[in-house]
This record gives C-alpha cells, structure tokens and sequence, in this order.
C-alpha cells in the first residue's frame, strides 16, 4: 500500500533507501548521502512510502516549490524491486503534482547509474543535461 509517510516512519524508510543504494555504492559510484535528512524531508516535502503490514519496501520524495515539482529520491528495497513499486510510487508522486498544478516533473540522477537512467527513460522522461556527476531528466505531466 503507498500512504504518505509519518515521522514514524524515517527509520525503516532510511532502511530501505540504504539497501536500495547499496549496489551503487558497492560499484563505486560515489553519491551525496541518499539517507540523511528524512525526518526534514517528511516535514518539509511530500513523502511517501510502501507500506506492507508496516513493513517499509520503499519511498520517494517529492518537493514542490512555486508550481515545479523534483523529485528528490525514489527508494525501493532490492528485495522488493521488479514489482512494480517504484513505478506506483512515482505515479503517486506525478498525480499529486497534477493536482497542485504543476504540469512537468524534474529529477537528478547519477551518470553511472546507467539501470536507473533506463528506467526513467522507459516512463517518458528525457535528459535535459548533465554536469560532472549529474544527469538531469524531466517529464511532462501534462
């Protein structure tokens, strides 16, 4: 079940972002640290997780600001991928978007991550330029 998350949640959801990088991680890819700052990110942001029987598979972060919305962190525990979640929790995160009037989407990945980059790809979003150790991706949510 995706539900927006609670400040009782940013110890398994830290969890799951942690196996969900770990990979990368271990393949070298040096990234800015994926798990700090949930507890803000679910005060400050729009947060939600998968939720089973309070088990967290997962979460994404979304922030929206003067009618953009960027999506901060998709997260889903590699036990749990390939079912679906991550594309359940970015369709939540993109309707909500919709429904605060903003009409395209923007994310920041890292070039080595070539999967995730695919992945993206796949749903509709198209690199916009990349910097150094960022490729930046966007969606029209129109």
């Amino acid at each position: 079940m995706i539900r927006r998350a609670t400040l009782d949640d940013v110890t398994g959801l830290r969890a799951a972002v942690i196996a969900a990088y770990a990979p990368f991680a271990a393949q070298g890819i040096g990234l800015p640290p994926v798990a700090e700052g949930l507890d803000a990110d679910i005060r400050d942001h729009l947060v939600w997780v998968a939720d089973d029987r309070g088990i967290i598979l997962g979460g994404i972060v979304l922030a929206v600001s003067d009618g953009h919305a960027h999506l901060v962190n998709v997260a889903v525990h590699p036990d749990f991928a390939g079912k679906g979640l991550g594309r359940e929790l970015i369709d939540t995160a993109q309707n909500e978007a919709i429904d605060l009037g903003c009409t395209e989407m923007s994310l920041t990945t890292h070039p080595d991550m070539t999967a995730t980059i695919g992945f993206y790809a796949k749903l509709g979003w198209v690199e916009t330029g990349r910097d150094a150790d960022k490729v930046f991706m966007s969606t029209s949510l129109m």
